[in-house]
């Protein structure tokens, strides 16, 4: 049920359930460039669900509106994901793919929110598992945040905080880390802060504990995710049902 094609000029890990698919999931990987391919837990929920999965590859992109030659020489990284990817998604699921929800890791769970946030009527539906909110932290170190931006501060500018919308967010948030992960709790932790303050909704989970960071956190996680993602989505069907045109 897993294959991996070309959608849209890039790689992608492409699922596809047994039966037709009622939505679709963005999966953005982390720096592991690990997807959703072939994962179990992850195919389990996905298909109990009746949900199709595109996992793009994007290796060291960060997930930002940052042009990476390594990924497109013109497109960046959420340029892709907004509108040629996207667009193939509807092409392919017809149905489907006008309901899309974006899950991610680490950097890619931060890409997530980068997406939605920027995107918010276009993926109105996010789930970030232990993202990498405060990726500038990791310039200086050696990733491709170096190649990315030319100092510290060039990276903060394109973090997600910065960039959530007091009057246009997606209307499903989940935020989850595990309290053990000092890699990315303080980040995720801040942001859910000024989520409050704002007054925007969204659902978290910070004292769940499942060994630190890593697959293994993600992993038991998966109810969590795509339970959220599917009745996200199913809100969003519901919605355009009964809204006035």
């Amino acid at each position: 049920m897993w294959s991996t094609t070309t959608l849209a000029n890039q790689p992608c890990d492409l699922f596809e359930p047994r039966e037709t698919p009622v939505g679709c999931v963005l999966f953005l990987h982390g720096y592991d460039n690990v997807t959703l391919k072939d994962n179990p837990a992850y195919t389990a929920a996905l298909e109990r669900h009746r949900l199709a999965c595109v996992c793009p590859h994007g290796p060291g992109c960060w997930w930002t509106e940052t042009v990476f030659p390594s990924f497109d020489a013109v497109l960046s990284p959420i340029a892709f994901l907004r509108s040629p990817l996207r667009e193939t998604m509807a092409t392919k699921w017809p149905d489907a793919g006008k309901w899309i929800a974006v899950t991610g890791v680490e950097m890619g769970g931060q890409g997530a929110l980068q997406l939605s946030y920027r995107a918010a009527r276009e993926f109105p539906v996010v789930a970030a598992i232990a993202p990498k909110v405060d990726f500038e932290s990791w310039y200086g170190h050696g990733t491709t945040l170096d190649e990315l931006f030319p100092d510290h501060e060039a990276a903060r500018q394109q973090t997600a905080t910065l960039h959530l919308h007091p009057l246009n967010w997606p209307r499903h948030q989940l935020l989850l880390c595990d309290p053990a992960d000092h890699y990315c709790l303080d980040g995720v932790v801040t942001l859910a802060s000024k989520l409050t303050s704002t007054g925007i909704p969204f659902e978290e989970d910070f004292v769940t504990s499942h060994g630190g960071y890593g697959w293994k956190y993600t992993n038991a996680v998966v109810n969590r995710v795509i339970d959220f993602l599917a009745t996200g989505l199913a809100a969003e069907r519901q919605r355009l049902v009964t809204t006035p045109s």
